[in-house]
């Protein structure tokens, strides 16, 4: 029993359990209680979780990727371009979303295994370049529909992203996220790539001295988080009906929050998706909660970040008393 307690899925559940609790507690007179409220919350922190997904990955091999943000943003933008002004193909217009994002991942992970840049330099610049590339590409403006605005048309894959299944019970875009969990579960937990990326993470030069590939394994990291970046793109443009180059701005500290919350390490070599899964979930019901008993914006942003704050420090007590 004491060593269930101690496990890092305790220590992931811990926050999550104080924050359901806040959320019993403070319900806004059974607000709480109503499926609605979950299916909403779940609706919400569905994009940041598909960024976290692919976050999960790079922090486990000691990186960090500041430009999922603004990839995510680059992504709207043209899937927008692509299947409303010019008017391609579903088909295409995801495949090339997708390539771009992983493209973008390739670049910032070549810099970093190959070049030796720190991973903090290459991808901040690359957030400044992928948004400076969407602002560009939209000429600063947001892409909507075609139509006029009583009669504005959307592409049938955009009205399918934004959907209900389930007797309309859950968002499609949870659908999504979900599968993104799956995909980067199962690449850490049965790939050799996943083995590969905790070796890198956990000790660099002793995985190069096993015979770990290590350029390669830290440029499939990246490559993935822009594969993930651009599918969460894609979602966010879906929802807000438009591309627009400012969306995504800031995600990317709301992915590592929710990695952090989950009890992935920065330091690289322990975590793992069901960790994020419950850190996603943490966050969005600490939004719910604070959002529901109706606290500004600016009191919901410094409450958060205390909260995020003391979350980690007791997590961090927890791993002390297990090491």
């Amino acid at each position: 029993m004491s060593r269930l307690l101690s496990m890092p899925a305790f220590r992931a559940l811990a926050p999550l359990g104080l924050v359901l609790l806040l959320g019993v507690i403070f319900n806004q007179d059974g607000a709480f209680f109503e499926w609605a409220t979950h299916r909403a919350m779940l609706r919400e922190i569905s994009v940041h979780g598909i960024l976290a997904c692919g976050m999960t990955l790079v922090i486990i091999s000691a990186g960090i990727d500041l430009s999922v943000g603004s990839v995510l943003g680059l992504s709207a933008v043209l899937f927008a371009l692509l299947s409303m002004p010019l008017g391609l193909g579903a088909t295409v217009s995801v495949l090339a979303v997708l390539l771009a994002g992983a493209a973008l991942g390739l670049i910032s992970g070549l810099l970093v295994s190959a070049m030796r840049i720190q991973a903090f330099i290459v991808t901040l610049a690359m957030m400044v370049f992928a948004r400076g590339v969407a602002k560009h590409l939209s000429g600063g403006k947001k892409i909507t529909s075609y139509g006029d605005a009583a009669g504005a048309t959307y592409p049938e894959l955009w009205s399918a992203l934004d959907a209900r299944v389930l007797g309309d019970q859950l968002s499609v875009v949870t659908v999504i996220f979900t599968c993104c969990a799956l995909v980067a579960h199962l690449l850490l937990a049965r790939f050799r790539l996943g083995r590969y990326l905790y070796a890198v993470g956990g000790n660099l030069e002793a995985a190069r001295l096993a015979g770990v590939p290590v350029r390669s394994t830290l440029t499939w990291a990246y490559v993935i988080s822009g594969l993930f970046a651009a599918v969460a793109g894609m979602c966010q443009a879906a929802q807000e009906t438009h591309g627009d180059p400012e969306t995504g701005t800031g995600y990317e500290l709301d992915a590592i929050a929710i990695v952090v919350l989950g009890g992935t390490s920065l330091m690289g070599g322990r975590g793992g998706i069901p960790q994020t899964l419950v850190g996603a979930l943490t966050l969005g019901y600490l939004q719910k909660v604070l959002s529901l008993n109706a606290f500004s914006t600016e009191s919901r942003l410094m409450l958060m970040g205390v909260i995020i704050v003391l979350a980690v420090l007791f997590q961090r007590r927890l791993q002390r008393v297990e090491d």
